[in-house]
This record gives structure tokens, C-alpha cells and sequence, in this order.
């Protein structure tokens, strides 16, 4: 895997960062959704520390990722019980005499 230096500005401060290559284009584009949600927090609720509005920006995407895990979850779940009622389904099918030799 090749890593690539790579150089992110969040307000107002740059982060100096080794990356695989094939992710530095997903970290600048996290860079700049950071930076610029921080700043919309400080304009609409008039914070100046940076750290509060870093926690603010943490606080709301680890609750979308959450709810977005929580959202796979339950979709895996439901899909793995329709694939087994659909195979259920297939070896009535494809293996009618199992099921009336074991009558």
C-alpha cells in the first residue's frame, strides 16, 4: 500500500498526515465538511473556541454514523431472514420427498 503526505487545513490550522493513497481524496473532502460545519456552528451559535466547535461537528457525526450502523444493521438482519425463508422456499422446491419422507 503506498502512503502519500498529505496536508489538511481546519480552522485555520494545517494537519500534516501520512495517508494510503487511494484515501487521501476522501480525507481532504472530511477536511473540508469539518471545517466548514465548525464554522457554520460558530456563526450560528457565536462560539469563538475551536475545541467547542470541534466536539460540536464530533457530537453530530458520530449520531448520523450511528444511526446509519443502527440502519444496516436492522436492513442485514431483515436480510438474512428473507434469504433464509426464500432457500427454505427453494429446497421445498427443488427437495419436495425430504420433507414427506420425514412424515
Amino acid at each position: 500500500m503506498e502512503t502519500v503526505s498529505a496536508s489538511v487545513n481546519i480552522l485555520g490550522r494545517t494537519y500534516k498526515l501520512r495517508v494510503a493513497a487511494e484515501d487521501e481524496g476522501a480525507l481532504r473532502k472530511a477536511a473540508e465538511a469539518i471545517d466548514t460545519q465548525a464554522k457554520n456552528y460558530g456563526k450560528m451559535y457565536a462560539y469563538n473556541d475551536h475545541q467547542d466547535l470541534l466536539a460540536m461537528v464530533a457530537l453530530t457525526q458520530i449520531t448520523q454514523l450511528t444511526k446509519i450502523q443502527d440502519s444496516l444493521r436492522y436492513k442485514d438482519t431483515d436480510l438474512a431472514q428473507r434469504l433464509q425463508s426464500i432457500d427454505s422456499l427453494l429446497e421445498q422446491i427443488l427437495h419436495p420427498t425430504k420433507d414427506q419422507n420425514s412424515l
